[in-house]
């Protein structure tokens, strides 16, 4: 995983003629649908192969196993209870998939330090294995449509062209969105024509996350691994200065992931769904969670919390339920106990807001909607939620337990007032950049959509041309996207 080149990078230049070929393609078959299916699995499993060959096997046999699973559970039709077993062992098979590959060696490596604790010295086994990009989305992808088959929430597909397409969609293969089979499987099912307008609105998006992968979070991550690598050596304002930029760059990275593949699909007449919503001007955690990696807190939200019982029990399940789910999502992310304690710790966070029946206060809002400011308590409330979540990643990023809390000790120390800035100038003033345009695009779609706002054509072009240029001469040291790893 530390080298993931080709064109499962975007912003490679495999990438540049791979998907100008497949668009022609595609948009030459118009009239036929199942060319234009077919044409989507071919292009993903290049797409994906290009990285490892070998791994196109686990994604048609995920495919495969949940495809057959629809059939199998539409066959038992009136026997709910051989339905469920299928559904079961469809998830146990895929989850085993997921838990070898993923979370072997950490489960083993903690048995083991378990049993010597307890003066057993067994012979052990460890895998050397490479991590598959992208297993931990199109696994749960695949596992919500044999899942909403089983809950009656869709119809069984019977044309696995199309459903091998909505499992390997390549634009969000690797890095998400993570789609619901009832938003992105019907789109598989309907003659697709070529719009003009939202292939421009697809593009624009696109702009937008290359400005922030490759100005945001390239720029901040030199600085994020120069001031890491040396904490110790490092002011409190230095770390905190870090954690900022980190802050920033786990947001442009992955946030720039979501936009260019959601951009691109548009490209393809596909509509994706949005994956961030200006999660960084949330007024409190849960607000943050409803903006952050929608596609994945919602999945949890429906497949776990809701049949666990959901906010609809005692408190003391409610409470059981939301640490669950956090544990799961930090558990998601990787197998390392950093990331536990990292969904332990937003969880403490949002279990006073459900204790005191706040945690639904801004659901249907942004902050100051309709006006250019926010008010003194809005702009108190996000700059609080914004440092929470900051220490979390502090938590998110160290390489265990014992090096987030030393980072932590140092940041909260003395030094913390020496103001220094001998990293990451560049980066801080590209942040400000950003924080200002998403801020006054805070109710748009995504920071570049303008078409509404600039009505002349030629400072709309002039604007895109800029911040090309902006993003081929200020871009940073290319580095892969942080969620391939998860």
């Amino acid at each position: 995983m530390a080298a993931i080149y080709y064109i499962v990078l975007f912003n490679s230049i495999e990438f540049i003629f791979f998907l100008p070929i497949v668009f022609i393609l595609y948009w030459s078959a118009n009239k036929n649908l199942k060319w234009q299916n077919l044409l989507v699995v071919i292009a993903s499993y290049v797409f994906y192969g290009w990285w490892d060959i070998r791994f196109l096997f686990l994604i048609i046999l995920t495919s495969s196993f949940c495809f057959i699973s629809g059939l199998l559970i539409e066959r038992a039709e009136g026997n709910r209870k051989k339905q469920k077993v299928i559904n079961t062992i469809n998830i146990l098979l895929n989850l085993g998939i997921l838990a070898t590959f993923k979370y072997f060696n950490f489960f083993s490596a903690n048995l083991k330090t378990a049993l010597h604790t307890l003066g057993f010295e067994p012979d052990w086994i460890t895998l050397d294995i490479l991590l598959p990009v992208g297993i931990s989305f199109y696994t749960l992808q695949a596992l919500s449509y044999s899942i909403d088959v089983y809950q009656k929430k869709i119809s069984v597909c019977h044309n696995p062209v199309a459903f091998f397409a909505y499992v390997s969609f390549f634009p969000q293969l690797v890095a998400g969105p993570i789609e619901r089979a009832t938003n992105l499987l019907p789109q598989f099912y309907k003659q697709r024509t070529f719009d003009y307008y939202k292939a421009i609105d697809g593009c624009q998006q696109m702009l937008w996350g290359f400005f922030k992968k490759m100005i945001i979070a390239d720029n901040c991550a030199v600085a994020v691994n120069e001031i890491w690598n040396t904490y110790q050596y490092q002011s409190g304002f230095t770390l905190l200065l870090g954690a900022l930029l980190f802050t920033f760059q786990i947001y442009g990275d992955f946030s720039g992931y979501s936009d260019i593949a959601i951009g691109c699909s548009r490209l393809f007449g596909i509509n994706l769904m949005k994956n961030f919503n200006y999660p960084y001007f949330s007024r409190d955690i849960a607000e943050f969670w409803r903006r952050w990696h929608i596609s994945l807190s919602t999945w949890f939200r429906d497949y776990i919390y809701i049949p666990l019982g959901g906010s609809r029990c005692k408190k003391t399940k409610v409470i059981r339920n939301t640490f669950i789910i956090f544990i799961i999502s930090g558990l998601w992310h990787g197998a390392n106990w950093t990331f536990v304690v990292w969904g332990i710790y937003h969880a403490l966070l949002f279990i006073p807001l459900l204790l005191l029946n706040k945690n639904r206060r801004y659901t249907r809002n942004i902050a100051a909607e309709g006006k250019y400011l926010p008010s003194l308590k809005e702009a108190a409330q996000i700059l609080g939620t914004f440092l929470l979540v900051l220490i979390g990643w502090i938590i998110f990023r160290a390489n265990d337990i014992s090096e987030a809390f030393d980072y932590l000790s140092h940041l909260f120390s003395p030094s913390l007032f020496e103001i220094s800035f001998l990293y990451g100038k560049k980066a801080l003033i590209y942040c400000l950049l950003l924080f200002i345009v998403e801020w006054f695009q805070r109710e748009k779609e995504h920071g570049l959509r303008i078409n509404r706002n600039v009505k002349s054509p030629v400072i709309r072009w002039s604007i895109y041309y800029i911040l090309i240029f902006i993003i081929i001469l200020l871009q940073g040291t290319p580095a892969n996207f942080i969620y391939f790893q998860f």
